[in-house]
């Protein structure tokens, strides 16, 4: 493989989770495709669809020409649009139809890693027109298939890779928002801290520490006094920070110390997937 060193981790998490999506919808029947997954609005067709739908745009395949319905509640903004178009397309497609072309998509995209010569800095196509640096749209593609991957094990109740690579690159994908979510979303104090303990197959320690000009940002040390400390455990903190959950029904999932109504702010703006 010729892919630059610090793309391979995302090469590697996206694989092994794109693979792991391939295995659980194979042997799927007909009326399982439509089954509602925690992704608000989708079913296991919409989110096999999105998966395909971004990785053809990885290959700079043209997106297609269509029209999305207008009573499509969960679509409420310009990015929801772009992300629903390519879902929409196909939600008349039958099983064999989806599992064959996930299949081919997914030898394409094998095949574009195995020549992939292109350095981490090169611009690519992002949604919207946008362009983003070939490392970042690497490791948002880890990102997204493997938080897809738990909603269609959640749905099929094929629980599993709760820990894998793809994991852990979310773990990192999702504290880089933290520092937001509580300076800014939820308005902790300028010079306080607040501690997130979590635990489960990925463990880890961290602190939002936010100055005195009310920025955030996150370190491994603990702090002496925080402001409030929260307790949860890592499929919790996944659903809660990828927005399949509302705070108040894993209410008995989360321990809270300290600053009870901070607390309930940072998990009121805790989702940070668009």
């Amino acid at each position: 493989m010729t892919v630059h060193p610090s793309l391979q981790t995302y090469a590697d998490a996206w694989t092994h989770s794109i693979e792991a999506i391939s295995e659980l919808v194979q042997p799927l029947v007909e009326g399982e495709w439509n089954r509602a997954t925690p992704c608000p609005g989708w079913s296991v067709r919409d989110i096999v669809s999105h998966v395909i739908g971004m990785e053809c745009e990885m290959l700079g395949d043209p997106r297609p020409i269509h029209s999305l319905p207008r009573d499509l509640y969960h679509v409420r903004s310009e990015f929801a649009r772009y992300m629903e178009m390519q879902v929409d397309v196909r939600r008349h497609h039958t099983a064999p139809e989806m599992t064959s072309e996930l299949e081919y998509v997914l030898i394409r995209r094998a095949r574009q890693l195995r020549n992939e010569s292109r350095q981490p800095d090169h611009k690519v196509r992002a949604p919207l027109g946008a362009e983003q640096p070939l490392e970042l749209a690497y490791r948002m593609r880890a990102f997204d298939v493997w938080v897809h991957e738990q909603d269609l094990r959640i749905t099929l109740n094929k629980p599993g890779n709760q820990d894998s690579a793809g994991a852990l690159v979310a773990r990192d994908v999702l504290l880089e928002a933290l520092p937001k979510v509580v300076a800014k979303d939820a308005g902790a104090p300028a010079n306080s801290a607040v501690v997130f303990d979590v635990h489960g197959p990925v463990e880890f320690l961290r602190t939002v520490r936010v100055n005195a000009d009310g920025r955030g940002s996150v370190d491994g040390a603990p702090s002496l006094g925080p402001a409030a400390t929260l307790a949860l455990d890592w499929e919790t903190y996944v659903r809660l920070a990828c927005g399949r959950v509302r705070p108040a029904a894993v209410v008995d999932r989360i321990k809270v110390e300290g600053d009870a109504e901070l607390a309930q702010a940072i998990l009121d703006n805790f989702a940070v997937t668009p």
